[in-house]
């Protein structure tokens, strides 16, 4: 939101919101192409297009969901630091070691309220530099609602499988999104308001508040990264993984944690070096999460249901894939010139 303003962020949301419905509703009703459900993304595109479009699939959904795992270590690392500079603001505990501790935290998670930050509410910089970041923060807001994972999301959905998959989506974006809202705008109005600002960040001011919201935002991100990482734990197990002696078997155990923690180690070195990864992430949503959601959406409705839609349907989807392909390129553009600048900024393993 601060990259767009009070105005521009507000129906940038909700925008977001209606057209990510959209175009999982589009996703919702290809579930059972062919007359068999395709449980993942990656199945359906393979279904449509070959072979080749099923590995481009696949590999730009786990893009995706390293960047979301990898965000949310710094989210959690961030929360932690918060904490910490509440009691002691002496720079001993910088935030890649906070970072650290956090993918620790949640490495041993994975073996058994979105952090309300400081906002900077005005965009530094010339004018091309806060045209640029904007086309970022539309990217970061498709990033927001959207995984290029609906089918996997909704895989076990019971029978109307597409019916019951629209109201699943129609509930997602509508009630299931208040939270979301809620917790941004107060979060946005606190730090934007001067009174609420003076009195949430001075020396008197309530800090157990700020200590229960960035504990709360502690765990919820441990909670939520485990989540996002089931795929990929799922993909590794059953690629790699034995399938002998069961899933408690010694060695299917040792597995389990190698790999994991492997795979979440990772996401922490890349979290602590990178600490502004909301430039990668607005990359990842202009690469990834636009042509996932929206243009290979449209297109694939366009395949499938082609014969049957109007002249006007078609020059409608057909529209969309034009436009989300623009858009696409635009925001990557936008996302590679904030890296370079903030790559000559902030260097590696940076206390932010």
């Amino acid at each position: 939101m601060v990259p767009l303003g009070w105005i521009g962020g507000t129906c940038g949301l909700l925008l977001a919101a209606a057209i990510s419905m959209y175009a999982n509703a589009l996703l919702g009703r290809l579930h059972e192409a062919g007359g068999k459900r395709h449980i993942r993304y990656r199945d359906l595109a393979g279904h449509i297009y070959g072979r080749k479009m099923y590995a481009l699939t696949w590999a730009l959904q786990y893009i995706n969901l390293f960047m979301i795992n990898t965000g949310f270590i710094i989210l959690a690392g961030q929360a932690l630091k918060a904490i910490y500079v509440l009691f002691r603001d002496d720079g001993l505990l910088k935030l890649p070691y906070c970072i650290a501790l956090a993918g620790f935290v949640c490495a041993l998670f994975a073996f058994g309220i979105p952090y309300l930050s400081a906002l900077r509410i005005c965009i530094p910089g010339s004018q091309s530099n806060r045209i640029f970041t904007t086309i970022g923060a539309v990217a970061n807001l498709v990033f927001a609602y959207n995984t290029g994972m609906l089918p996997e999301i909704q895989a076990t959905i019971r029978p109307p499988v597409v019916k019951n998959m629209e109201k699943a989506l129609w509930f997602q974006f509508t009630i299931g999104s208040l939270p979301l809202y809620a917790v941004t705008f107060m979060g946005y109005w606190a730090y934007g308001s001067s009174t609420s600002s003076y009195l949430l960040n001075s020396v008197h001011g309530p800090a157990w508040i700020k200590v229960v919201a960035n504990f709360s935002a502690f765990l919820q991100t441990v909670i939520a990264l485990h989540i996002f990482a089931s795929p990929m734990y799922e993909y590794l197990d059953t690629r790699f993984g034995s399938g002998q002696g069961g899933p408690f078997a010694i060695h299917n155990v040792v597995f389990r944690v190698a790999v994991r923690g492997g795979y979440l180690t990772v996401n922490t070195l890349v979290a602590a070096m990178l600490p502004f990864l909301g430039d990668f992430m607005s990359l990842t949503g202009a690469l990834s999460t636009f042509p996932l959601t929206f243009v290979l959406a449209n297109h694939m409705y366009l395949m499938v249901k082609g014969p049957k839609l109007s002249a006007f349907q078609k020059g409608w989807h057909w529209l969309n894939v034009v436009g989300f392909s623009l858009l696409s390129v635009t925001a990557a553009v936008a996302a590679l010139r904030l890296i370079i600048l903030d790559s000559s900024t902030y260097h590696l393993f940076a206390d932010m």
